[in-house]
């Protein structure tokens, strides 16, 4: 079985406060890319265990830490299953907020679901991914949702980006989860993300608002350059993406004809 494991973009990200386990509650739209996504084949093999085979680009840790070995191991333990090959064609760069490790793993857990023929309810799936990330979850419905808590607390949200021409760009530097809470400073806007949303687009620039950049920006200038350049291309709006390095631009699609520098780049939402 072979599964898409498409990227996400946050439109806004609010860290609104740190808890008492560590973790911080945020308020955050997640949107998902369905032009830019990994390949993850998962089949059944006779061996116990699962084979790992991780190809195209480079991933920034052990094979055994990997979030698809992960997954298996933690449908092994709650359901028994055992026993499979996972394959993984790696195309969404890591370090840059775009959840791609947690793309795979939940295209794992369906996989798994499927090919053992488990038949989880969407709760338990989205219970599943939960347990392996904050955004994990998200990939189970895959369509806009307002997230809340860490990450994990999902509301359908609508919102309509027909008609623009999304564009993102990750310079070569990565931003490690760790790097980027070590400098946030939680604060709680005086008006909520969602209703901030339902603005036009093109009145969401220094509207909506991603808490990561100020600091990010600040040690990362090629970071910051990423977002001014794209900005200054003719975005209608643009932003970091969650706690990585890579910032997307929207931009209308009648200023389509000008992208043709930054066509390696462009997506479909």
């Amino acid at each position: 079985m072979i599964l898409p494991a498409n990227c996400k973009i946050n439109l806004g990200l609010d860290i609104l406060r740190r808890r008492a386990d560590g973790y911080h509650d945020l308020e955050t739209v997640m949107f998902p890319v369905a032009g830019l996504y990994d390949e993850v084949e998962v089949m059944r093999r006779t061996t116990p265990g699962a084979a790992f085979v991780s190809e195209g680009l480079a991933v920034d840790c052990p094979a055994e830490d990997n979030l698809c070995l992960k997954a298996f191991r933690l449908m092994r333990d709650r359901y028994g299953v055992d026993g499979v090959t996972i394959r993984l064609h790696k195309r969404i760069p890591f370090g840059a907020g775009l959840g791609g490790g947690s793309s795979d793993a939940t295209a794992v857990i369906r996989a798994i679901d499927d090919l053992f023929a488990l038949g989880l309810p969407e709760r338990e799936l989205i219970d599943c991914a939960a347990a392996l990330g904050s955004d994990t979850a998200f990939f189970v419905r895959n369509t806009p949702q307002l997230c809340t808590g860490r990450g994990e607390v999902m509301t359908p949200f609508e919102v309509d980006l027909s008609g623009l021409t999304l564009v993102i760009v990750k310079p070569e530097e990565g931003v490690s989860t760790r790097e980027a809470y070590a400098g946030v400073r939680p604060r709680v806007p005086e008006t909520p993300l969602a209703e901030r949303l339902r603005q036009p687009v093109e009145a969401w620039q220094g509207r909506v608002t991603n808490d990561f950049e100020p600091h990010i920006f600040a040690a990362h200038p090629a970071i910051r350059a990423a977002k001014e350049h794209l900005i200054a291309a003719g975005a209608v709006y643009a932003a970091m993406s969650g706690s990585g390095s890579a910032v997307f631009g929207l931009f209308d699609a009648a200023d389509a004809s000008k992208l043709r520098a930054l066509l390696p780049f462009v997506f479909r939402l």
